[in-house]
Order: structure tokens, then sequence, then C-alpha cells
């Protein structure tokens, strides 16, 4: 088995080979933080955790660094709508960012650079490039001289003269031409400024990420990864800047998750169907939402709708039964060796573009098959295939720490019912079966069953969940 990887750069899968044996480095675009992060942002951010998760499984020293933007037009924008400054701005979304992480089960990065915090090594950029005849000044700002650079198109697989037909380039008459972007943009009133060999001002958006990922990580790295939206101008033009200046390939693999439609259409504030990371995760569990977008292949174009990360929750309501089912069976045991047979069978479909349709549809498959086995009570086997089941999970961020915790906190706030009235009826409940009302006792269970709590007697007492 062999991981193979859809290259953007080459169009086509391409055998994994990292340039050190045993360590992957990987730097992958992260948000410009002036407003809170949205589904969209979920899809990249759980596509690049689950590349990022599987590495460590297939055993790699994985570098994983994924950038804050903070410092950008939209943000000074924010700022001065609101009369505030552009760190009050950035700080608020970043650690707002940390907690929609934490909430969705991100692992963190080894690194998470801000590109404020990056000044030095981007005016040292920029110094290169105009040193090599890249990069031209007008008027305090700096800009790439496109035509310059040979090759450049080669992500986006087109050439100059197509890109400059069908770009959307606001024009500027002091350019060379007009796919010629800019390095170094000098300072306005109301923006924040760093003084440079070019005057006060502050960094483009494409040379920061050029700047950071090469502190971080050296070049070339191994795996440069973001949304497809990135791949023209930004990803093409990180490749200009950073290739220009040292002669030699910024990233070996490119990798680029599909786009996000809400219900057949591009999401839009003004179309009503923009949901932030917060409002999903209100009447969503984390882990469903990891399974409604691993559903899809990461590179394909994905459809969001509310009926589908329903339908998703309930898989994972499944799955996680399941498994505390058979933890529950296999628990008196020694920690069992998982079935090498079906790992090597999630390898098999996870080596073929990070597939997880495939990957979680052998899961499913195992699930059914461990409920059977335990329906017939066949301890055979049990614990080794439960150590994989659970091992595959863990490899896909699918085991969370307190699931159905969290599912009963959800029902709860629905209002439908108090956690106090559903101990007072498992207590009354239990008073009635001390006294064999039998009658009274399925009473009680069919109330709770039509407030949405099932119960189960255990050896340690009656337990409730959400149905």
């Amino acid at each position: 088995m062999a991981l193979k990887i859809f290259n953007t750069l080459s169009a086509e899968k391409e055998l994994f080979i990292p340039l050190t044996e045993g360590e992957v480095r990987m730097y992958v675009c992260g948000v410009t933080v002036y407003d809170s992060s949205h589904i969209g942002h979920a899809r990249a951010l759980l596509t690049f955790d689950v590349i990022y998760r599987y590495l460590n499984f297939l055993g790699y020293r994985v570098q994983f660094v994924r950038n804050f933007t903070d410092v950008d037009d939209k943000i000074i924008k924010r700022a001065n709508d609101e009369g505030v400054s552009c760190e009050a701005i950035t700080g608020r979304y970043i650690e707002e960012f940390y907690r929609d992480g934490e909430s969705l089960g991100l692992a963190r990065p080894t690194a998470e650079p801000r590109a404020t915090e990056h000044i030095a090594e981007i005016i040292e950029l920029i110094r290169q490039l105009e040193n090599k005849g890249l990069a031209y000044r007008v008027a305090g700002d700096v800009y790439y001289r496109v035509d310059s650079f040979v090759g450049y198109g080669k992500l986006a697989g087109k050439k100059i003269d197509e890109l400059e037909a069908g770009a959307r380039i606001e024009v500027d008459e002091r350019k060379k031409s007009p796919l010629d972007f800019a390095l170094w943009k000098s300072s306005k009133p109301g923006e924040p400024t760093w003084d440079s060999p070019w005057g006060a001002g502050r960094p483009g958006w494409h040379i920061e990420c050029s700047a950071m990922s090469t502190k971080y990580l050296g070049q070339p790295f191994d795996i440069h990864g973001g949304g497809s939206d990135l791949m023209f101008p930004h990803h093409e033009n990180e490749i200009a800047q950073s290739e220009g200046a040292f002669g030699r390939p910024l990233a070996r693999y490119w990798i680029h998750n599909g786009l996000l439609t809400v219900n057949g259409e591009k999401m839009s504030k003004s179309l009503g169907n923009y949901f932030t990371i917060q409002e999903i995760l209100e009447s969503h569990d984390p882990v469903a939402l990891r399974h409604f977008f691993m559903g899809s292949h990461y590179r394909s174009p994905m459809d969001f709708s509310t009926e589908g990360l329903a339908e998703a929750g309930r898989a994972v309501d499944r799955l996680h039964e399941t498994l505390e089912r058979a933890r529950q069976s296999v628990a008196p045991r020694a920690e069992a060796t998982p079935e090498v047979a079906l790992l090597d069978a999630f390898r098999r479909e996870m080596d073929d573009d990070f597939n997880t349709p495939r990957a979680l549809a052998l899961i499913f498959d195992e699930a059914r098959a461990l409920n059977r086995l335990l329906d017939e009570k066949k301890p055979k086997d049990i614990a080794a295939r439960f150590a994989a089941l659970a091992s595959m999970c863990a490899a896909l961020g699918l085991l969370y720490e307190g699931y159905g915790e969290r599912k009963k906190e959800r029902w709860l706030k629905k209002g439908i019912v108090t956690r106090q009235e559903i101990k007072e009826l498992i207590a009354r409940r239990e008073g009635a079966r001390r006294e064999k009302n039998w009658p009274e006792a399925d009473r009680i269970r069919e109330q709770l069953r039509d407030q949405g709590i099932a119960i189960e007697d255990t050896a340690g007492g009656t337990i409730w969940k959400v149905r």
C-alpha cells in the first residue's frame, strides 16, 4: 500500500514521496480574521484536519503550519466601521476561531503564525524580488512583475493571456500589466503601517504566505493546501513569489478542497443561507458535521443542507452506540491488537487520495458486523475488531469525548423537559418497579419516550439518553 495524492500542479494522482523519509511538512492557508468563520471555512478546516490526522496515523512526523491573515482590507474596513483598532478586531476573531476549532475537534497545528508578526521576513522577501528584477516600485507601492516569471499560470493550468482575459482585476493604470499584484502597499489614513525601504505601508496578501511558509517549513516543502477558490490568484502568486526569489519549487504537492454551496446556491448573507460554525453547532454535533463533509470526496464541490446534516447525525449516533456497546463488552479484557485485515482495508481506501466516502462505508459496514456479533453473543474476535474500528474512527476524528453528554445538553436546551424532571421520573419508575407496579413503570417509560428520552436498565442503575 502507498499513499497517492491528486496534485493540482500536475492534475494527476501521484505517489506521495516526502522530501525527508518519515516526515511531512504541510502548509495550509488559514482564515482572514475579520468576521466569524462559516461552514465554508469548516469544510476546508475539517478536510485538512483529516489529512493531518491520517498522515499521523500512517506514522509520519508531521509539521503542520496554518496561518492567520491579520492585516487586510476587510479587517481595516471592519475596524474603521466599529471605531476600534485592527488589533481589537483580529484579537476578537482569532479567539473565536480557537473556540470554533475546539468545538469542531480540530487537532492543533504545530505552528499558527500571524502575518503581522512576520513583517521583517516579508520585507526581506520583497527586497530579494526587487533585486532580481521581479518587482518594481510605484510611488511607495511595490508590484510583482508577472510577465517576468516563466511558468506563471502553471497551477491554474492556463497561460498569461488566458488569465488576463478571464481575471476580475481592479484597473490600476500604474501597473505594467493587469495581472501584476501588490507586494507592498503605501500607507493611507486609518490603516496600520510599518516602516520599510519603500516607505511606511503594509504587506500585500499573497506575500504573507510565501514568507511564513518558507520560514517555518523551508523551501521546498511537501504539501501546500487550501480551498479551490485560493488556487488563483493566491496560490499562483505564492508560487511566482517564492520560486522567483529562491529559484526552486515552493511545494511538491498542491491539495485543494472543493467549494460549498447551500441548497444549490452560493452561500451569501443576502440570500439568507449563510451559516456560521457557531450557528450550526448550536443544534448539531460537530462529529455530525465532520461525517457530513467526509461523505463527499474532499475535491468535489458539495451542497450543504440541514437535512443532510441531520441524517449524518443519525448515522453518527448509531456508530457511537455501537462503539459504546462494544467497549462495554470488551472492557474486562486486556487491550487487544486491532484486526490487521480491517486496518489494511481502511488504508487502501484512504491511500487513494484520502477517499473518505469509501473509508466511511467500510467503517459503517464493520459497525453493522460488530453489532451482529454482539447480538449473537459471539465474543470471538470482538476485541480485535472493536480495536480496529476505534482506530479507524480516531484516524478520521470521529471519536469525540463526551459525545452522548453533548447531545443531551442540546436536547435539554429545547425546553421540552429538564434534567431534574428526567431524574424525578426515573426515580418514580424505579419505585413503581420495586412495588411491581409494571403498568405505572411502563407509563413513565412511554412518557419519557414522548419527550424524546430513551431509558435503559443496567446493572449500575437506569441510564437515559436522547432518542
